[in-house]
């Protein structure tokens, strides 16, 4: 009898493995997540990051604070979630927020849980993002890349999060990145500011041990579809981006943020997103260093000579450098 368990064993640690190993072709998340997407408590309807998000909330009926430097976009997004929704017009604040100017942060805090009463999620998805080579770009690049990503993302979470530990329950979620667990050419100081938010909230989480029911969670997305690579640095600070790009090999902004609002709803602590061959690069950074090492260099290789040669940044991993 003991046999024929252990070979029932044998074969379903098999057959689980063989599984999951098939399935890691096919999949766009990490399996944790992917899990909690299936199998986990559902946040509702599905359909840039932060607006899609919003617009999938207020589907799920969530009440919003919509909150940017431009009131105009923010109105627009407002409009456009009343009308997916059964959302009342009170329901949905717009709040202009700039997360360089820290000093406004407490006041807007305070102007929300006046507004709400309290403050269940906050989702932290502002900043830039960087195309150029760190021989050729400024340091007030990386002063500005510092300054938006990682301390205005801290300044607004040291508002927030006293609330939260206040009424002993709440998430704090982190947009980060890929490159904030890898490292990547021609994004050196971005990969820097999302390098330090991981960092931070990886530690800020070890702190709240007594806060059980406080979520501290990040997400690190691959390449998605959205308007980040309009607004990123290049070698200058006043210089913009030449050309956004293909954002056709990406992931659609719907599906990553169904994905992410999957693993709110689960208390998912770190979030890996992205379509293959990106998730693979995950895991590999994290399982066998040596290997990503050798592949980032080779890709990384490419993407260097297609940039000089003046190729799309975000596919030059797919595309050949033109002839000089």
């Amino acid at each position: 009898m003991y046999v024929l368990i252990s070979y029932a064993l044998f074969y379903f640690i098999i057959l689980y493995v063989a599984v999951h190993f098939v399935l890691f072709f096919f999949a766009d998340a990490d399996f944790s997540l992917l899990w909690a997407s299936l199998l986990g408590r559902k946040p509702g309807a599905s359909s840039g990051i932060g607006e899609e998000l919003a617009y999938q909330l207020a589907r799920c009926g969530s009440r919003l604070v919509l909150s940017a430097r431009r009131e105009d976009e923010l109105k627009r997004v407002k409009r456009q979630c009343l009308e997916c929704s059964n959302l009342r017009d009170e329901d949905i604040l717009v709040l202009p927020l700039d997360l360089l100017e820290r000093t406004t942060h407490e006041a807007k805090t305070k102007a929300v849980i006046q507004h709400f009463g309290w403050i269940d999620i906050l989702i932290n998805n502002g900043g830039r993002s960087q195309r150029s080579l760190f021989l050729e770009a400024s340091v007030d690049v990386y002063q500005a890349l510092m300054e938006l990503n990682f301390l205005g993302t801290i300044s607004l979470t040291k508002q927030v999060l006293p609330h939260m530990t206040k009424r002993g329950i709440g998430a704090v979620v982190t947009i980060s990145s890929v490159l904030g667990i890898a490292g990547a050419p021609l994004a050196t100081g971005y990969a820097a500011s999302k390098h330090a938010l991981q960092g931070f909230f990886n530690s800020l989480r070890t702190e709240l041990y007594d806060h059980p029911r406080l979520l501290i969670s990040t997400v690190c997305p691959g390449p998605v579809q959205s308007f980040i690579a309009h607004n990123a640095f290049t070698e200058d600070l006043h210089k913009p981006v030449a050309a956004a790009g293909d954002q056709t090999h990406k992931m659609p902004t719907s599906r990553c943020a169904s994905l992410i609002l999957a693993g709110i709803a689960n208390g998912v602590k770190e979030m890996w997103i992205a379509q293959q061959p990106f998730l693979a690069f995950f895991y590999a950074w994290q399982y066998a260093p040596t290997l990503a090492w050798f592949l980032t260099n080779i890709l990384s290789k490419k993407r260097v000579q297609n940039f000089k040669a003046g190729v799309d940044a975000d596919s030059a991993y797919f595309v050949k450098p033109k002839a000089s």
